[in-house]
């Protein structure tokens, strides 16, 4: 693994909403403890990343509860980008941009959803040529109905979504390996 002392933490989507129970059944209860520790053990600059809903009933709304970030989130970011899709690079204001203009050529991801928000970052920040890091039990997921009707257990999406990331978008960690 490289240095990552001069890599951007992007925290995804760690916003109270999360918290309703309309998601459903969750995996991973350390992550918002893993997330901490990154926090503040970062050196480097720290992007936070906050989903702004467009879809009516959403918790994740503008203006509802919801929305608000976690507590233990830094409240100056280096950045704040908002968005309403899954990519933090599809946000506001232009994060590539942002990372460019200050040549950081490495990201590290955590955040919510690991099968979402976090795989959409991850993918795109790998195809746009960062070396990426997706820090997994940093993140979380819900269960989801497949097609079939079959529920696929949160913890299925988490370890499809490590597969499908490590060793071509992405490499997938732990915490530990990082702070």
């Amino acid at each position: 693994m490289r240095d990552l002392s001069e890599a951007a933490l992007l925290v995804v989507d760690v916003q109270q909403g999360f918290d309703d129970p309309s998601w459903g059944r969750r995996d991973n209860p350390d992550c918002e403890v893993n997330i901490s520790r990154l926090v503040e053990a970062w050196q480097g600059p720290v992007v936070v990343v906050r989903h702004d809903s467009v879809t009516p009933g959403s918790p994740l709304r503008p203006g509802l509860p919801g929305n608000a970030l976690r507590g233990f989130l830094p409240t100056d970011p280096d950045l704040l980008v908002t968005k309403s899709v899954n990519s933090a690079f599809y946000g506001e204001p232009d994060l590539h941009g942002w990372l460019g203009n200050r040549g950081i050529e490495a990201v590290v991801i955590c955040g919510v959803q690991t099968n979402f928000c976090c795989e959409t970052t991850a993918r795109m920040a790998g195809n746009l040529g960062y070396d990426t890091y997706l820090v997994l039990d940093a993140t979380h997921t819900f269960d989801l109905t497949g097609i079939d009707g079959v529920v696929i257990p949160a913890e299925e999406l988490a370890r499809t979504t490590a597969a499908n990331l490590h060793g071509e978008f992405a490499t997938v960690v732990r915490t530990d390996d990082v702070v």
